[in-house]
């Protein structure tokens, strides 16, 4: 192409024309992929904490400090502790929260999932149907929100902060005689695991880990297999369960024996069980 007193000459116009149907292809191509690519799935960073109702505050925290986990701050009204927050590492937390009454039994409350980029989390959930709270500060410092799972279970999830209660704590309360330093699976109790399976898998994109015992559902995080959940369905002899991971199960049976805990063994897990029933479970490396 050249040009003469001012008017432009095609020396070969097919040629050009040829290039600009290629530019419009290449730009449509790229417009179709945009509407195609995949919807972004959602990402866990870990199981950041449990949270159970218990019968005798006390009693709780003596078991659990047995166990090594220290307190590592308390939330009150008053003189009245109504939150303790026990380590289990920098990033893993067990909540115990006392009940107001006698009439209030002790039971499970929720799991709290952590999120390393949590406005973007939410996002994902509302852009699926979900009904997720919009994101706010916590009374620790931290961002969370919380939404209703399977049969109204409330399911919660923070990224934590810098400043705030959980991140000033760091490298603090780590007990030395801990028995485990990782959480790495709960365990769910549902009346219908079917129905909470299907949500699991499907809304949440957790990642079905198939079994060879019937009956169990289990999942990895979306993001990080090395943690899991497990949904039991409901037997009256199961409350809430938490699995540890320890290096070694022989070495554990006998801290837990010098401990004076009853201790159930099977083949690859150990169990025992809080003043209130929950069972914690260790086993080596990942449940499952």
């Amino acid at each position: 192409m050249a040009s003469s007193k001012g008017v432009i000459i095609l020396h070969n116009p097919l040629k050009c024309l040829g290039k600009i149907l290629i530019c419009i292809l290449a730009v449509s191509s790229l417009s179709v992929y945009a509407q195609q690519a995949p919807a972004p799935k959602p990402e866990l960073a870990g199981i950041a904490h449990t949270a159970i109702r218990v019968a005798d505050l006390e009693k709780s925290r003596e078991f659990y400090g047995k166990l090594g986990y220290q307190e590592a701050f308390a939330m009150t009204q008053g003189t009245k502790t109504t939150q303790s927050f026990l380590k289990v590492n920098d990033r893993q937390f067990i909540e115990l929260y006392p009940r107001r009454d006698e009439t209030q039994p002790p039971a499970f409350l929720h799991v709290c999932f952590e999120s390393k980029d949590i406005e973007t989390l939410n996002r994902i959930y509302v852009e699926r149907g979900l009904s997720p709270i919009t994101v706010r500060k916590a009374a620790a410092g931290n961002l969370l929100f919380t939404m209703v799972g399977p049969e109204k279970q409330n399911l919660e999830y923070t990224q934590y902060m810098p400043g705030s209660r959980h991140s000033n704590d760091q490298g603090k309360h780590l007990g030395a005689n801990r028995i485990s330093e990782e959480m790495v699976a709960v365990g769910i109790e549902m009346q219908d695991a079917a129905t909470a399976r299907e949500f699991y898998e499907r809304n949440l994109s957790f990642v079905p880990v198939p079994r060879l015992s019937t009956g169990e559902i289990w999942f990895e995080l979306p993001g990080l297999p090395s943690q899991q959940v497990q949904i039991i369905q409901h037997a009256p002899s199961t409350a809430f369960q938490m699995y540890f991971s320890v290096p070694d199960l022989r070495h554990t049976a006998k801290q837990l024996k010098a401990l004076h805990l009853a201790v159930e063994k099977h083949q690859n897990t150990l169990t025992i069980q809080d003043p209130d029933g929950n069972r914690i479970v260790f086993v080596k490396g990942k449940p499952v």
